[in-house]
């Protein structure tokens, strides 16, 4: 029978070199048992759908479609590795050295990715309202698959680079077995939450706050001369009205973005999270990764495109033929 301080440890068969776990209160263990892994579930899942969708409609496959389905992408990834934040809760790694570097390195990567594609999901929306003339020609959907491998390659050579010590020597840094320490140089940290969140959130805001002026502009002019339109105005205006409320439903997206992963980042910019009680990083936690769930929500509450295919897949007709050419709008 294991005795308490056995019961403590991570690894009781290594008694002195094992890691101690970390001991968080009955109430609050089943919060996060039940709250973590219900949202990692959820994210999975409705971000399988968005990709599904766009990925298999056709008519669905539009610049800014391509855009969601980057986010979509990176969402998932972020929800199959919220199961690995959930063992860690009582501070233990059971994964080994190796796995624990590379989850590492797989997280900051998709955090950026995310990011990354904020940024050009903002460009994207800045282009439609403020030069809708030139829209079709400036931002082709053989560009939006450049910007978007380059996001990603990017990530991937940065972020690799940025923690190739701790992959050259896994678990260099553990003071005890069980243990999931990576370490990242001062500047070179502060070089990377620079570009991976500092810069790219002013880009965002200042993007955002320009759409949002030119959107108001815009619909007063609607609303004031909608009494004399004519035919072929009301197509143009149906069109403005289409991309105004895609720049409303992405503003959501990029507001419920900044509020969900700010907190983490605060914490990570001014060094606080050893002084964070148990509850307070689960909560901060819950949060940075629940913005990955709460997107296809979005889209399921303002786009009926989402709607409609997730009938469409939920009752398998997807699987018929020449079901990718159905009329999703």
């Amino acid at each position: 029978m294991k005795t308490l301080e056995e019961a403590e440890l991570c690894f009781p068969q290594l008694l002195n070199s094992s890691c101690r776990k970390t001991m968080h209160p009955h109430s609050l263990s089943m919060l996060i048992y039940i709250i973590q892994p219900s949202i990692s579930l959820l994210t999975v899942t409705l971000n399988l759908l968005v990709i599904i969708s766009i990925a298999h409609f056709k008519q669905l496959q539009t610049p800014s479609n391509l855009l969601l389905l980057s986010l979509a992408v990176s969402d998932f990834f972020v929800g199959l590795l919220m199961f690995f934040q959930i063992v860690l809760n009582d501070g233990c790694w059971f994964f080994g050295d190796l796995m624990c570097a590379v989850y590492n390195v797989f997280n900051y990567i998709i955090t950026s990715v995310s990011v990354g594609t904020m940024v050009l999901i903002s460009v994207d929306r800045y282009v439609a309202i403020c030069d809708p003339l030139h829209y079709p020609t400036k931002v082709t959907q053989e560009r939006v698959q450049i910007c978007i491998s380059l996001c990603w390659m990017c990530s991937t050579l940065c972020h690799s680079l940025l923690l190739k010590n701790n992959l050259k020597q896994p678990g260099k840094y553990n003071s005890c077995v069980g243990e999931c320490v990576i370490v990242v140089e001062y500047v070179a940290g502060l070089v990377d939450l620079l570009l991976s969140f500092i810069g790219p959130v002013i880009v965002i805001v200042v993007l955002y706050m320009r759409v949002f002026v030119v959107a108001v502009s815009q619909a007063r002019a609607m609303r004031s001369h909608i009494v004399a339109v004519t035919v072929q105005c009301s197509v143009k205006v149906t069109a403005m009205k289409s991309e105004l409320k895609a720049a409303r439903t992405l503003g959501v997206v990029v507001v419920v973005f900044l509020i969900c992963v700010c907190p983490y980042f605060c914490i990570a910019l001014t060094g606080q999270d050893t002084m964070l009680s148990a509850s307070s990083t689960a909560f901060v936690l819950s949060l940075f990764y629940f913005n990955s769930c709460l997107n296809p929500v979005i889209y399921a509450l303002f786009y009926s495109w989402f709607r409609k295919s997730i009938k469409l897949i939920v009752t398998l007709k997807i699987l018929e033929a020449d079901s990718s050419g159905s009329n999703m709008l």
